[in-house]
Order: C-alpha cells, then structure tokens, then sequence
C-alpha cells in the first residue's frame, strides 16, 4: 500500500476535484478539511466535509468512472495520502482486508448520510444545526458560517441567529 500512495498537499481555497473531471483519485486526509459541494443556481450547496483519518472523492464519479456534479476543495491546507482508482482495485484483489476495511467505512458513511437525511426532513433549523454540531464535533469551528448553513439549508442570517441562541 505504502509505494501506491502519494502525499499531496492542497492549499486553502484550492479546487481539489472539478464537478467536469472524473473523480480517478480518492484522498486519505492526514490533516485538514476537504469540503464536498455541488452548484445549484450558481450557489454552492455543502453536502458533506471530511477532516482527519477520512477518506474523500466523489463516490459515484470514483466508481463509475464518469462525471458526477461535486466538486471537492480545500477549506484550509491539507496533507492527504492520495490512491489512484486502479491502486484500489489492485489492492482489493489481493488484500482481502482491504474490501473490508472498504466495507466498514462505507457502511458509517451510510448511515451518517440516512442521520442526515432524516434531520433535513424532520428536524427544526436549530435542530439540523445541533445535529451538524454533533456530526463534527471535532471541526464544526473550522467551517465557514456560509458553508454550515448551505449544508443545513437555511439562510446565514437564520444560523446567526440560532447561533445567538446559545
């Protein structure tokens, strides 16, 4: 695994994945946050951020190989270890515990994803920003209001004033 991973550094603001290239690479942070987002209107909606010991890349590009709508930058300067597509597979084939190891992690991310799901459907806007609190608690601090409240879906005003609240 070591000589199929290359350290990279992205620096703050830098566009790590555009939404026209297919998604060949998928990024093991070390430290740092790369931020997941897709434009709706020209606006950029947050759909997720990955920060230490998480891997990134646009899920469906990555697999099927072909253009999706995310873009992946960096929120501040990031070290990630980076595989390329055919160094996972390779290491599928002949590490077993690596398509476990693959198993695991997309089984968290799923449900961190149906807990998201849920709370955009039936929870209050305090509710959706405790709910993020909670789902990073280790990095919330470190995101842009504006990109909190894209995730959550309301308006920066309304997470200024539930943020207020406090």
């Amino acid at each position: 695994m070591k000589d199929r991973l290359q350290l990279v550094t992205f620096t703050k603001g830098e566009l790590v994945l555009d939404a026209n290239q297919v998604s060949t690479k998928s990024y093991f942070i070390r430290k740092g946050i790369l931020r997941t987002y897709f434009l709706k209107d020209g606006k950029e909606i947050s759909e997720y951020f990955c920060s230490k010991d998480e891997w990134i890349n646009s899920p469906k590009s990555f697999m099927q190989r072909k253009t999706d709508i995310y873009y992946i930058d960096a929120i501040e300067t990031t070290e990630a270890f980076s595989l390329h597509v055919n160094d996972l597979v390779y290491l599928f084939d002949h590490f077993p515990e690596m398509e476990r190891y693959s198993r695991l992690s997309m089984g968290t991310i799923f449900g961190h994803l149906m807990e998201r799901i849920a709370s955009m459907r039936f929870a209050s806007a305090k509710e959706k920003y405790i709910h993020f609190c909670e789902s990073y608690h280790e990095i919330y601090h470190r995101i842009p209001l504006g990109m909190i409240a894209s995730y959550i879906g309301i308006t920066q005003e309304t997470l200024s004033r539930i943020r207020a609240e406090k």
